[in-house]
């Protein structure tokens, strides 16, 4: 190994390594380090591999390099793995749900050791769609939808009773606002709105940098548009209820993109019968939706199957993509920008931030 660059080790299993890294991020990457591959197989997107030859093996390649990107395939980061490698300053997930699985990170923190996280590649292009969410509710375009492929025209003004149409000057309440809400107060920008968020993992700073209102979860849910982006945790299943949802002002919107257990479904389909206010939910519980489900009649919700985080045929590169970024950044000398904290963990786990 050259003495002038940083050495990267890569450990994913064969699909992430063809499928997932485009030739020109490894280009890229070779302009200010040296990399290898160590193929292993096993585990899925969130559970680590637990075959103790994949992780003995991994061991005996560890030394001397300066940074680890892990995958889909490798084994649990443990404190004995990490002794393997005092000169590891860097690990990196790629694709994890910011779990963190493979990563003992109260282990990696005490060595000095940088984490983190790249799977935030798939929250941006959900970000757009709890927009396009936001514009079909606010004219109950699933309830129009409906009426057409049953050639029921023209058109029924009611079904837009009471609702303001437009997004423009609104004000939208975020539950949630991490990469999905910061990206999505971006988008609401250009319309002018109004942003109250609830997040109790936020720093205190971030309010007035980005410009939006902190508040409660209660007041939220008096704003025109009420998103849900939190991810499921022990702490966020079912905090979206009864009592919440008796909240939304008649002509007001729901959209939820995050995780189906966090509203309580039964409870969203009482309020939504009352039929004063309308819905736009790429995710429900249970999933896929029973097909006697109440939900899918209903005239005032427009329902996609989970399709949020679709990014397109090449969409799963950029979760490299943006680890190259960081690996730039870190080598370089500048602060990384999606860094695991014990804030992160926090939020992740469900424990007091």
């Amino acid at each position: 190994m050259s003495n002038d660059l940083p050495s990267v080790l890569l450990a994913f299993d064969a699909n992430v390594r063809h499928n997932h890294l485009d030739p020109q991020d490894l280009l890229r990457l070779e302009t200010f380090a040296e990399w290898d591959w160590f193929p292993c197989e096993g585990g899925s997107i969130y559970d680590t591999n637990t075959d103790p030859e994949a992780a003995a093996q991994l061991a005996d390649r560890l030394p001397g390099h300066d940074a680890l990107i892990v995958c889909w395939g490798a084994p649990t980061l443990t404190a004995d793995l990490l002794d393997m490698a005092p000169t590891l300053k860097f690990i990196g997930e790629m694709e994890g749900d910011r779990f963190a699985s493979r990563i003992d990170l109260d282990a990696a923190w005490a060595r000095g050791i940088r984490t983190v996280d790249t799977t935030n590649a798939s929250s941006y292009p959900v970000s757009e769609w709890a927009l396009a969410m936001i514009l079909v509710s606010l004219r109950n375009g699933g309830g129009h939808f409906r009426r057409m492929i049953a050639r029921q025209t023209p058109v029924d003004r009611s079904l837009m009773e009471g609702l303001p149409g437009s997004l423009m000057g609104r004000r939208v309440g975020l539950v949630g606002c991490g990469h999905m809400g910061r990206r999505l107060i971006k988008f609401l920008r250009a319309f002018e709105t109004d942003i109250w968020v609830y997040d109790p993992y936020l720093p205190q700073e971030l309010p007035e940098a980005l410009g939006f209102l902190q508040t409660s979860l209660q007041n939220v849910f008096t704003c025109d548009v009420v998103v849900c982006l939190v991810p499921h945790t022990p702490r966020t299943e079912g905090m979206i209820g009864k009592k919440e949802l008796a909240l939304l002002r008649p002509g007001s919107a729901f959209v939820s993109v995050s995780r189906g257990k966090v509203t309580d479904s039964a409870a969203l389909i009482e309020r939504l019968k009352q039929g004063d206010v309308v819905a736009g939910l790429d995710v429900f519980d249970p999933e896929p939706v029973p097909p006697d489900s109440e939900i899918l009649q209903l005239p005032n919700v427009f329902l996609s199957p989970h399709i949020g985080s679709y990014g397109g045929p090449t969409a799963q590169q950029e979760f490299f993509a943006l680890m190259v970024d960081e690996l730039e950044r870190f080598f370089s000398g500048h602060e990384t920008q999606f860094d695991l904290t014990p804030r992160a963990q926090a939020n992740r786990t469900g424990t007091d931030p």
